[in-house]
């Protein structure tokens, strides 16, 4: 509200710095003035501007993490998540705002020198209340709101309009007038113009008149300061307003304002009279006491679609652990804990059955708290186990959910800090055999596996010997060992049936068996596994497996030639992947999709889903597990498809689909969108690319790797790298690929020109 001249400032810097740093003391406007500048400017970035909300956040390995979230971006490989991202974002065009970086100063520090350096195209504006320290920052103070002289108050004064739109919120009846204005304009300048404070006191009005609450804030800077009103500086303006309101709530409203401080991000009523009920408050309590605290502009309330949830500010967390203090808050904090242990325990069980997407956008809602539960149980061995059953409980999230790379990262911190033989270990173990497998990390899956196995032969636990043999018979179905593979699901199915089990993992043990079964041929084998899996799905009101046994229906009717059939499959697995972020689901869906189009005599629309299928295999992994039974019929329909467009047309085909979305992609997919038009691979000046750079373009178009181009050119692999590195970010492409493309337009344009 009335920034419009430090809205024009911030915009004005980021024209002319890659990274601008709004610091300013909490409850200055900072996160305020950032989000609405970079609104402002969605219109000079072509890939848009991201917001990426930090102070939810208990530890620096996860910025990397957050910002991935907030951009859409995946990558499950087990890579580091810093270099993916830097990949992801070199040929982009985008703002990026990274709000409250002040407690993870370093590794946001780490991450814009790095993303800056990689992708020339991206501009960072970031929050904080001290500075970055990277180079080539610039740093910009946020001030307070403009407060006039109470004798030369006017209505059209900013920290005036604030407080008068804030008072009528609670008072309706509240206008700003001739006779109150001075009082008003007093009160602000004793608040610094700061708006955190200015509506903290505003709300007030309710109870109070603007003099009285001028009166008590008086008493308090005298207190806090010793009446030395030029000594105050505005943190502690910030303090006292914060201070004030908090004497001024019911001593069981300053009860519940300490406890929910524990909470990550927002929390739902359930979770606050669960965590925060007990010595002092009852549930019931809990429930009326939000509501005051929300009256006084203490707690938020966002519209979600599982309910409302809440949300304190961050400066008024950060003061609410403060009066909890570390015995209290360590008690509180294990309420927390447990609170969201038998929340997630529960949701692993409804994870199969009908209440599956809601418990999967349930889970999505709490990922904060998640997050705070985690660290905290794995902070402190005697809380470690505990930290041990959450990350195994969430197997569903990790690995049907899009997070596989944040689950192997909470798998590996508890499997480190847990050594002694536990269930939850055992659990821990195979899980993190299966999350490994998916990102391809097979040596630690291989481990896992292995020795899980071996602890439960040793004692006769059958429930985990069957989760056991099942994700080792995944390890050699991508280990392209099929008859192996086919026996050990055959031997998982078999103990699953003896042990009464029906669940998700059952499912996909069907599922995994059927696609072993289809890669030997033995289709109509694989089709009745599939249709199995699919009716005990159903029958249950399960959607996630039963989408892979569609997806696997279609790969046999694919074989078999039946392609109607095949695309038809593809697309109803992909819609309900797309439920659930699925990454795996969905790039699989695509890559059957671009084969079934290229049967079908649509080269160009086969050629943009294999571009999408490739950008997307690079986040979730490697590319088709690196099975070559799944290599084969993407390279037949690689091969099928650059034959009927030509070389240049395949490859521009090919980076349109690279150069979509995920959203953008499935949509393609799904015919929800027309195809993208067909443009050309930008050339490039003449002069764009040094000499020996254009040497190096043509190397890399004749499909060489660095190490070849080094000794092509008797040059050190690092010198080769950094020209591939340069000639893509003077063309601003994304692959080398593009480079290919650039070269062949290049070649054709000046076959054209000799000809003429």
């Amino acid at each position: 509200m009335g920034r419009r001249p430090d809205i024009a400032e911030v915009k004005r810097q980021l024209s002319g710095t890659r990274l601008l740093t709004l610091t300013g003391v909490g409850g200055v406007g900072k996160t305020r003035l950032a989000a609405r500048a970079a609104a402002e400017l969605r219109r000079s970035f072509r890939d848009g501007v991201w917001l990426v909300e930090l102070a939810d956040l208990t530890g620096p390995e996860l910025v990397p993490h957050a910002v991935a979230t907030a951009l859409g971006l995946h990558d499950d490989t087990g890579r580091d998540r810093l270099e993916v991202l830097a990949e992801q974002l070199r040929a982009r065009s985008l703002l990026l705002v990274l709000d409250n970086c002040e407690h993870l100063l370093d590794a946001c520090a780490a991450l814009a020198a790095r993303l800056l350096r990689a992708a020339p195209g991206l501009r960072v504006l970031a929050t904080s209340r001290q500075p970055l320290g990277v180079a080539g920052e610039q740093v910009w103070p946020v001030p307070p709101l403009v407060v006039p002289e109470p004798e030369a108050a006017r209505r059209q004064d900013t920290a005036l309009t604030l407080f008068a739109e804030r008072a009528a919120a609670v008072a309706p009846d509240f206008t700003l007038t001739a006779e109150n204005l001075p009082t008003v304009a007093r009160l602000c300048k004793q608040l610094d113009g700061l708006p955190l404070a200015i509506e903290l006191a505003a709300v007030r009005v309710r109870a109070l008149t603007v003099g009285e609450i001028e009166e008590r804030l008086h008493d308090r800077y005298g207190l806090l300061t010793g009446g030395s009103r030029a000594a105050l500086p505005r943190h502690q303006t910030l303090r006292a307003a914060v201070d004030w309101s908090f004497e001024l709530c019911a001593p069981r409203e300053q009860l519940l304002w300490a406890r929910l401080s524990v909470f990550a991000g927002s929390f739902d009523l359930a979770a606050a009279g669960a965590v925060c009920s007990g010595d002092g408050l009852l549930v019931e309590e809990v429930f009326d006491l939000v509501a005051g605290l929300m009256d006084k502009s203490i707690l938020s309330r966002e519209d979600h679609p599982a309910g409302a949830r809440y949300r304190l500010l961050e400066t008024l967390r950060q003061f609410g652990l403060e009066k909890l203090g570390e015995p209290a808050r360590i008690v509180v904090q294990h309420k927390h804990c447990a609170h969201y242990l038998r929340l997630i325990e529960r949701a692993e069980r409804e994870w199969f059955g009908p209440r599956q997407l809601e418990t999967f956008r349930w889970l999505e809602s709490e990922h904060a708290n998640v997050r705070a539960a985690l660290e905290f149980c794995l902070s402190a061995p005697e809380r470690a186990e505990c930290g041990l059953r959450l990350a195994g409980a969430l197997w569903c999230y990790w690995t049907g959910c899009g997070y596989l790379a944040e689950g192997g990262y909470w798998l590996g911190r508890a499997l480190e800090q847990n050594l002694a033989d536990r269930p939850a270990r055992r659990k821990a173990l195979w899980v993190n055999g299966y999350v490994a497998n998916l990102q391809g990390r097979l040596a630690v899956a291989r481990d896992c596996l292995t020795e899980v196995k071996a602890l439960a032969e040793g004692d006769g636990d059958e429930v985990v010997l069957a989760y056991a043999v099942h994700r080792l018979g995944c390890l050699s179905l991508l280990g392209d060992d099929l008859d192996n593979a086919v026996e050990l699901f055959g031997s998982a199915i078999d103990r699953y049936n003896r042990l009464g089990l029906v669940n998700g993992h059952v499912l996909m043990s069907y599922v995994e068996l059927a696609v072993a079964l289809s890669f030997r041929g033995e289709f109509d084998r694989a089709a009745r596994l599939c249709h199995t899996a699919y009716g005990l799905s159903s029958a249950a009101g399960e959607r996630w497996a039963s989408a892979y046994a569609t997806f696997c229906l279609g790969l046999v009717d694919f074989c078999r030639g039946d392609l109607a059939a095949a695309r038809a499959g593809a697309q109803a697995s992909l819609r309900v992947k797309r439920d659930f972020h699925d990454l795996l689901g969905i790039v699989l869906a695509v890559e059957l999709l671009a084969w079934t189009a290229a049967a079908e005599g649509r080269p160009e629309r086969a050629a943009v889903l294999l571009g999408a299928a490739e950008a997307q295999w690079g986040a979730v992994g490697y590319p088709l597990f690196g099975s070559r039974h799944f290599l084969q019929p993407h390279a037949g329909c690689v091969a099928e498809t650059r034959a009927a467009l030509g070389e240049a047309a395949y490859i521009a085909a090919h980076e349109r689909g690279r150069d979509l979305t995920t959203e953008a992609a499935i949509d393609l997919a799904l015919d929800l969108r027309p195809p993208a038009r067909s443009r050309p691979v930008r050339a490039g000046a003449p002069d764009a690319l040094t000499k020996r750079e254009r040497q190096v373009a043509e190397l890399v178009a004749e499909g060489l790797s660095n190490k070849e181009i080094a000794e092509r050119l008797v040059i050190a692999v690092r010198t080769a790298e950094g020209h591939v590195e340069r000639i893509l970010q003077k063309l601003g492409f994304s692959s080398r690929a593009r480079i290919a493309a650039w070269v062949a337009q290049r070649r054709n344009r000046d076959s054209g020109s000799a000809e003429r």
